[in-house]
């Protein structure tokens, strides 16, 4: 009799042990996977539009936009003048919140006729008007600009992964900047080195400009605002109207460069 309630206790506390089990839910796994996407294939500018002043959307002038070695070229090599042909390659869709690396480099192409301050420098532009709504004749899209410069042999420093606004304002401090582009803390490199770079925007929010796994650079609330860029269409530029999102386009104006490994995560 012992024996036999024993066993029936024995078999009750198995059973209430297995739907404790049964109704208590699996944890979830976490996961670690970072979906980063390639906006470069390496072989080819599927994907990417380009606008030039004087030019139609998507006429690549001179093929000033090229595929070399696996990176993206800025070439004027096919150039007679430069002509103020102040140009853009965008990607073909438009992001709000994302985190952007990329990695550039400098070549020896300047073209003599661009303005002086073209001379090792070019962008990266964010939150920018469409391709398609850039005027023939304007020279600079409503953007924002993660600037890239080198050092130009002056001996003077040249800090590189600022920022500047053509159409645009953005919040430094405590009060938008009176400043069309904003200086970062990183240190100058050489024209011929690699460089990386990455770039964190949070919407109409915060962003942050980094150069080699530094922060050098962060401001907020981008928005339309400002002087600079020209020639665009009127209805488009409402001062004061937050930028939560747009394209990004590789920006071309004189100076040679190469943009490779360029990889985008969207963020929450």
């Amino acid at each position: 009799m012992f024996l036999r309630s024993l066993l029936l206790i024995t078999c009750l506390t198995m059973l209430l042990v297995s739907c404790e089990n049964a109704t208590e839910p699996a944890p979830p796994e976490a996961s670690t996977k970072e979906e980063w996407v390639d906006l470069f294939n390496g072989r080819d500018l599927t994907g990417w539009t380009p606008k030039f002043q004087h030019h139609e959307t998507g006429d690549n002038y001179a093929n000033t936009f090229r595929v070399q070695e696996g990176a993206i070229l800025v070439s004027y090599t096919d150039y007679d003048t430069f002509d103020e042909r102040y140009g853009h390659l965008f990607y073909d869709r438009p992001f709000s919140s994302f985190h952007l690396k990329f990695e550039t480099r400098f070549t020896e192409e300047w073209m003599a006729d661009a303005p002086d301050y073209t001379y090792r420098n070019s962008g990266i532009m964010f939150h920018s008007q469409s391709p398609q709504s850039i005027l023939k004749e304007q020279d600079w899209p409503i953007s924002v600009e993660y600037q890239i410069l080198a050092d130009a042999d002056d001996g003077n420093p040249r800090p590189t992964g600022n920022m500047c606004s053509p159409g645009t304002d953005v919040v430094y401090g405590d009060t938008i900047s009176p400043q069309h582009c904003i200086s970062s803390s990183s240190e100058t490199y050489p024209w011929d080195q690699w460089v990386a770079g990455e770039l964190i925007v949070y919407g109409d929010s915060l962003v942050l400009h980094l150069v080699e796994g530094d922060t050098v650079l962060q401001y907020r609330k981008p928005q339309i605002g400002g002087d600079v860029a020209a020639r665009f269409d009127p209805a488009l530029k409402v001062d004061g109207q937050a930028l939560t999102n747009g394209y990004i386009g590789l920006q071309a104006e004189g100076q040679g460069i190469a943009f490779r490994n360029l990889r985008i995560r969207e963020l929450e």
